[in-house]
């Protein structure tokens, strides 16, 4: 596989709860007011230091789209998903962009325990 080679970022940032990684800055939240399954999400425009999964079709709360997975390039932990393209015209604005589940990550520099990153019962999947 080789060596890893990370992306630093200048500025706040959140980072991979489980392995400390840099993943996106804070400037890049497009919205903090995403929820899934598993509670709270960030929609960010950018973000780094990631590895892709397989492309898949997906219905979720907001109706069917085509995703891909996103995940933590250092320890593999799932961060969320990319949005690759959406079938309802109302959610052209998310193609491209990254959602990330609030509860998989922390930002740098607060040492507060955060009760809304705690994962709860739902998702952004339907089954």
């Amino acid at each position: 596989m080789g060596r890893i080679f990370l992306v630093e970022l200048e500025g706040r940032c959140y980072r991979c709860r489980f392995c400390d990684t840099p993943i996106g800055l804070a400037d890049d939240v497009l919205s903090r007011t995403f929820n899934c399954r598993k509670g709270r999400a960030y929609l960010f425009s950018n973000v780094v230091n990631i590895s892709f999964g397989a492309v898949e079709e997906r219905f979720m709360l907001s109706g069917m789209h085509t995703v891909g997975d996103i995940f933590c390039c250092c320890c593999g932990q799932l961060l969320g998903w990319k949005y690759v393209a959406t079938h309802d015209k109302s959610q052209k604005y998310k193609e491209g962009k990254f959602v990330i589940e609030r509860w998989r990550i922390v930002e740098e520099g607060s040492e507060e325990f955060n009760l809304e990153a705690l994962p709860s019962s739902s998702d952004a999947e339907s089954h």
